[in-house]
């Protein structure tokens, strides 16, 4: 791959975005690191810079924030850099819909979750298909397949990821821009511990988990492949079919506690 080619990456101070960023970094990709907390991301460059020899720009930005995508869309364009590889990955676990009566704190999560994902497809794939090379992987869940109990956002805001990059694939074929939904299982990250989920996690099978390592090479494999949605991991890609068949679907819907 060439090494004039650039990858953006959001939520890239932790997780798997990290990830992402050591992956294509291996790849040749230069890279563009977006996340809110600029001295994790100069830690996460500066160690990105000396293993790989990469150039890595930084953007600090929240993207619950309305004004945050144009802001990087306009700080690369001044800084005459083209976006050939985009990652949508920034995220948090919500809130719950209909507990939480802080209306705004809704409107944030729909901002960060779908609405930021939507706008730098908007402002980024165009010069993707203009130049005839592009990848777009947004990161949604597992959780996105099957209607669950509880919170009512995080899986929805997921589904509408799946949504839009199926759409997206279908728009731009044989373009060269390739658009991948890919859909992890619970993962090994620190995104448990920083939402305040590590208790639920210790008290789940350890063979539900798979490393970011994996998560991220099947998710560069599949948008390579030109596939619109990846779901990571081998028991989720067997047990996907079961979540998506109108015969078995109903068996997986629990029912609420309230």
């Amino acid at each position: 791959m060439s090494t004039n080619r650039t990858a953006l990456i959001t939520g890239a101070s932790a997780g798997l975005g990290i990830e992402f960023a050591r992956q294509l970094a291996a790849n040749s990709y230069n890279l563009v690191l977006v996340a809110r907390r600029r001295e994790k991301l100069e830690e996460v460059a500066d160690d990105l810079r000396a293993q790989f020899g990469v150039v890595v720009t930084i953007v600090p930005a929240d993207l619950s924030d309305p004004e945050a995508p144009n802001t990087i869309y306009e700080t690369l364009k001044a800084s005459s850099i083209s976006i050939d590889y985009l990652v949508n990955n920034a995220g948090a676990a919500g809130s719950d819909l209909l507990e939480d009566r802080q209306w705004a704190k809704q409107q944030d999560f729909f901002q960060l979750m779908m609405l930021s994902v939507a706008h730098l497809c908007h402002l980024f794939i165009p010069g993707m298909r203009e130049r005839g090379f592009g990848r777009v992987i947004n990161i949604a869940s597992v959780a996105a397949r099957i209607p669950r109990s509880g919170g009512c956002n995080y899986g929805p805001s997921k589904a509408y990821l799946v949504a839009l990059s199926e759409d997206l694939s279908v728009t731009l074929h044989s373009t060269g821009v390739n658009v991948c939904a890919l859909c992890p299982g619970y993962t090994h990250t620190d995104f448990h511990s920083t939402a305040g989920l590590e208790d639920m996690k210790q008290a789940m099978p350890k063979w539900l988990w798979y490393k970011a390592e994996t998560v991220v090479a099947d998710g560069l494999k599949a948008v390579e492949k030109g596939k619109p949605v990846c779901l990571s991991g081998r028991l989720y890609r067997w047990v996907d079919p079961l979540f998506q068949s109108v015969i078995t679907r109903r068996f997986f819907r629990i029912p609420s506690r309230h």
